[in-house]
């Protein structure tokens, strides 16, 4: 297994350093590995929790914008449930972007790039990624562009660039694909690249997804070395999105940072529901990008918050002199995607006033025209009873208090899963009928037994 950890930030003094600024991120793969690990007898390793995947895996309930105004920004607070020694607030940091139509998206052109070496030969591998696919093409358009790539030991085309329409040829390449060989992703991505660019859309989307284990052990292995051989790729605006499959010899690690570097979103697969989640259910947020180098920077009162602490995102800090510097790499987002940041914060006694502004940046992809807007978060804004806050917020601070502990950090050492799963409970009778919220009190009771 391969994970990286990334530590827990620290809590800073808001008059030594007012200003918190870091990359937008939408993926969520680290829930649905930790979900993975739970349903097969165990807790997440340490390492492979970070805080902002598993808030941002749910719904925040933020109300949508228009297209011409392309972001809300959201914020909301109340009392921590989970600090007793001392008074500490957590402030909701919310980025709703514009919905698209499914049926107003850009054609897309899509070059999959499939691990079909042998340690992909599992049900919930190889198998997995293939009835993924079936229910993508459901949703094809017929101007739509797919084309598949496989790698093993090299790499090779299964299906040259074909239209939408064409769903019986696409169905056929789907089902002929077979295990065996090593793993040359390097060989993979190269090829899939150059069938993006024989198919490339101008005015369209321009898309490589990488389904794999995450494991290479032939050629180039490491993120680095295989983005330099697509650096110019990445340039010429065709993008990568990483999926994952499969465990035990998992290279979460190398999946991140190549969607990261390749201007995608990195997500993880462990049964078929989070296919549909992914593929019919949030296709089109998952392949239009409406944001480039999308960065947040908060500004906090030091008149008013003694001290503050960014839950969360610790490998997507930017340096707060580079907010503003076009050049620097951050985050996309997707048509339709939420971003949410918490904050730990703990405000002097009796001090009003403003609390924080949070600043939001990003360039247009396709004028690559720069927007900031900014919006301000009072003292009389915040709430002063948990329960009373909106459900949402409940929800994601009791999210993030779970991710917490799962990783072992410093500042959940006062509570316990037993704490989360009480509340979770409660916050629960807020969401009838949803999914998402039944499977999140029963893995932290998983969890929880697994703990003790």
């Amino acid at each position: 297994m391969f994970f990286e950890d990334y530590g827990v930030n620290p809590s800073i003094d808001a008059e030594d350093d007012p200003l918190s600024t870091f990359a937008l991120d939408v993926d969520t793969g680290s829930y649905t590995v930790m979900r993975n690990y739970l349903n097969e007898g165990s807790l997440p390793p340490a390492a492979s929790v970070r805080v902002e995947e598993y808030v941002n895996y749910f719904e925040q309930g933020y109300p949508t914008p228009s297209e011409r105004q392309t972001f809300g920004v959201y914020v909301d607070g109340g009392p921590s449930p989970f600090t007793q020694t001392e008074r500490y607030y957590m402030m909701r940091v919310g980025i709703q972007g514009y919905e698209i139509p499914d049926e107003e998206r850009k054609d897309a052109n899509l070059v999959f790039v499939i691990d079909v070496s042998g340690s992909m030969d599992m049900d919930n591998r190889l198998e997995l990624v293939k009835r993924s696919l079936e229910l993508l093409v459901e949703r094809l358009r017929p101007d739509d562009a797919v084309s598949i790539v496989v790698y093993g030991s090299d790499a090779r085309v299964v299906l040259e660039p074909t239209r939408g329409s064409k769903s019986g040829r696409i169905l056929d390449a789907i089902y002929s694909l077979e295990p065996g060989g090593s793993t040359n992703a390097e060989a993979g991505i190269r090829l899939g690249y150059q069938m993006a660019m024989r198919a490339f859309k101008p005015d369209g989307i321009n898309r490589v997804i990488l389904c794999s284990d995450g494991v290479a052990n032939v050629g180039q292995t490491e993120a680095d070395e295989i983005l330099r051989e697509i650096r110019g790729y990445v340039e010429e605006g065709v993008w990568m999105t990483t999926i994952g499959f499969g465990m035990d010899n998992y290279n979460d690690t190398l999946m991140e940072r190549l969607a990261d570097d390749g201007n995608g979103f990195y997500a993880y697969v462990d049964n078929i529901d989070e296919a549909e989640r992914l593929f019919l259910d949030n296709l089109t947020s998952a392949l239009q990008t409406i944001a480039l180098n999308a960065k947040a920077q908060v500004d906090f009162n030091p008149d008013v918050v003694m001290r503050y602490r960014l839950v969360g995102y610790e490998n997507r800090a930017v340096s707060d002199e580079d907010f503003r510097d076009n050049t620097v790499d951050a985050g996309e987002i997707g048509a339709g995607h939420t971003v949410t940041a918490l904050y730990e914060i703990k405000l002097y006694p009796e001090a009003r006033g403003r609390i924080a502004t949070v600043n939001m940046r990003w360039e247009d992809p396709d004028t690559r025209q720069v927007t900031e807007i900014s919006k301000d978060f009072n003292t009389g804004d915040l709430a002063y009873d948990f329960r009373e806050t909106d459900p949402y917020f409940q929800r994601a601070v009791l999210v993030a208090e779970y991710a917490e502990i799962l990783k072992n950090s410093y500042w959940a050492k006062e509570s316990s899963l037993d704490d989360v799963y009480d509340e979770a409970r409660r916050v629960a009778k807020h969401f009838e009928r949803d999914e998402a919220m039944d499977e999140f009190v029963e893995l932290v009771r998983q969890a929880r037994w697994m703990r003790d």
